[in-house]
């Protein structure tokens, strides 16, 4: 076995428990209990470095059918056509971390598998104490919001130790922006005056032997003490990823008590090779992500850098990556971790509010498209000045790795397209989710933007717990594909173990405002005899079954999908 084939292994060995039906025999979990999840730690490698997955190494255990592929019947004449293929290449394994989000409530989940603590408040986060900055978010203020007490780590502790619980990952930060909150006694000068008073110098690394207690004496905080506690302590329950703070490129406005200066590029590369210096070396399976840029004009220059230089941001930080993955001798930054909160617009009002008239919900319906689509071009100051047409987000970075550091995975910690309280989030949500899958996206997390959230819970369940006993989209990606992506787009998927390796799962989401009809052809080792189906429609916001499809053609039928709606399909011999 080759190392590539290895690492291919590896990684759909470790996702298969994301997969029902994976899970081992001795395992009780009830069938009603929702999508299970597996805490385990997997190998850094195979999470970080998966290549695409071709088709002979995925085909042995998915059918006994496997390698004689059944041709699929014409379904007949419909508004737009699916053709669906699990023999065509590349296959891609979907990563579970995707269906992440930042305010995951471990009682209260939506099938969602990872949880980020992240944000504006970790940024002056100081683990020996608890204490926190608010930022401008509220007076520039340190106090005790984490909570955690005075225990080391407590506010940590805790929401991780939940989210393992639960079954959930957790992505942690580490404040690298200079300084730490030093006391909770209220607010402090915005304009850093306070800094050598009411704030304590964060550094990569103490130099001493790790594994003790810190010293709440010596005026200092380390952050490969830090990373160590963690690993000591949180990462035998669960996986735990480390990112390199937050928004660096907002620093001298959302915390300019701390670093009132715009942030270089030159400044903060040494941060993020120093810090991930630290941590990698406190802890050698670190998987790390960086450098968590807030949005389009952060990747570009790093929000006007004042040594920019007409340089890309993105591409001058993959490239120093990597010669400093040459001197280290071993992988600093893992993950090239950015935010994305669209800035489409729709009828003059952007899509990530809760305005939902009819030219604003389009809007956010197509937005999704600027992931990836060259034929899509969205209303939106980045298009009108800096994307030279379509933005094609996801190909347009990982041209950029595949230039300045190959195999650098794609991570997008917070997202959001608006309309939680309407079918039109509903649909973008599950629209985006589809795409992250297929693009090979590594981890994303979506962050709340307003008390609306009924409609993304659903979206994540189109895909985490369908049927509300616990079937999920499955961990393999296969071709699909629309003929009319304007108005329908389409998402399919295998499963990678062997027990349901008969099952396949579509996702179908239809934007426009009225209902289409779609003909499905399935290109598979298998034939079908059926689908369950599920809807998530207006003014219902969760999962509905919707009885099952005789599949009476050789893999193929024809379905309506109601107007602005997304439909999961679950295909069964």
């Amino acid at each position: 076995m080759t190392p590539r084939a290895s690492l291919r292994v590896a990684l759909l060995l470790a996702l298969c428990s994301f997969v029902i039906g994976c899970s081992d025999p001795a395992d009780t979990t009830p069938t009603d209990a929702g999508p299970r999840v597996d805490a385990t730690p997997m190998p850094r490698d195979a999470l970080v470095d998966a290549p695409p997955i071709d088709a002979p190494a995925i085909d042995a255990p998915i059918s006994s059918d496997a390698g004689v592929t059944i041709p699929p019947d014409d379904p007949g004449a419909a508004d737009v056509r699916f053709e669906v293929s699990s023999v065509r290449t590349p296959r891609r394994a979907i990563s579970p971390w995707i269906y992440g989000s930042n305010q995951a409530e471990p009682g209260s989940l939506h099938g969602e598998t990872m949880v980020r603590l992240g944000g504006n408040r970790w940024t002056a986060y100081n683990w020996e104490t608890n204490a926190s900055n608010a930022g401008s978010d509220y007076l520039y203020q340190n106090d005790t919001y984490l909570g955690g007490g005075t225990t080391p780590g407590g506010a940590v502790r805790g929401p991780v130790e939940a989210a393992h619980a639960a079954g959930l990952g957790a992505l942690v930060t580490i404040p690298i922006a200079g300084y730490v909150a030093a006391d909770t006694t209220g607010p402090t000068d915005s304009a850093g005056g306070d800094r050598a008073t009411r704030f304590f110098p964060t550094e990569p690394s103490s130099g001493a032997t790790l594994g003790g207690a810190p010293s709440l004496t010596d005026g200092r905080v380390y952050a490969d003490e830090y990373a160590d506690w963690v690993r000591r302590t949180l990462m035998p329950g669960g996986t735990v990823f480390f990112s390199l703070d937050n928004e660096p490129d907002l620093w001298s406005s959302t915390h300019s008590e701390i670093h009132p200066d715009p942030v270089t590029y030159a400044e903060l590369v040494e941060r993020n090779i120093d810090f991930a210096t630290a941590i990698t070396a406190a802890v050698p399976d670190a998987v790390v992500f960086g450098p968590v840029n807030y949005g389009y004009a952060g990747y570009l220059n790093l929000q006007s850098a004042p040594d920019a230089a007409g340089r890309n941001f993105l591409e001058h930080y993959l490239g120093a990556m990597r010669a400093a993955e040459t001197t280290a001798g071993r992988r600093l930054v893992d993950a090239l971790d950015v935010h994305w909160y669209p800035e489409a617009q729709g009828g003059g009002v952007r899509i990530t509010g809760e305005e939902t008239g009819d030219a604003t919900a389009e809007a956010r319906m197509q937005a999704p498209r600027s992931l990836w689509d060259t034929s899509y071009v969205e209303t939106s100051w980045i298009t009108d000045c800096c994307s030279d047409g379509a933005i094609r987000l996801l190909p347009r970075i990982e041209a950029m790795i595949d230039t300045y550091y190959p195999g650098t995975a794609i991570a997008l910690t917070e997202y959001n397209y608006g309309g939680g309280g309407h079918i039109s989030g509903g649909v973008a949500q599950a629209d985006v989710l589809g795409i992250f899958g297929r693009e090979s996206v590594f981890a994303a997390m979506w962050w709340q933007l307003s008390a609306e959230r009924a409609y993304i819970d659903a979206a994540f369940e189109m895909y985490r717990d369908f049927d509300g006993a616990g079937a999920v989209f499955g961990n393999v990606g296969i071709d699909a594909s629309s003929s009319a992506i304007a108005t329908a787009s389409v998402y399919a998927s295998i499963d990678s173990s062997a027990a349901p390796s008969d099952r396949m799962t579509i996702v179908a989401i239809n934007r426009s405002a009225a209902s289409v009809s779609a003909g499905i052809r399935v290109e598979h080792t298998v034939r079908y005899s059926s689908a369950r189906v599920f809807r998530l429609e207006g003014g219902t916001p969760r999962p509905v079954a919707d009885g099952s499809v005789p599949i009476t053609l050789t893999n193929a039928f024809t379905i309506d999908l109601p107007p602005r709606s997304v439909t999961t399909l679950e295909l069964l011999r």
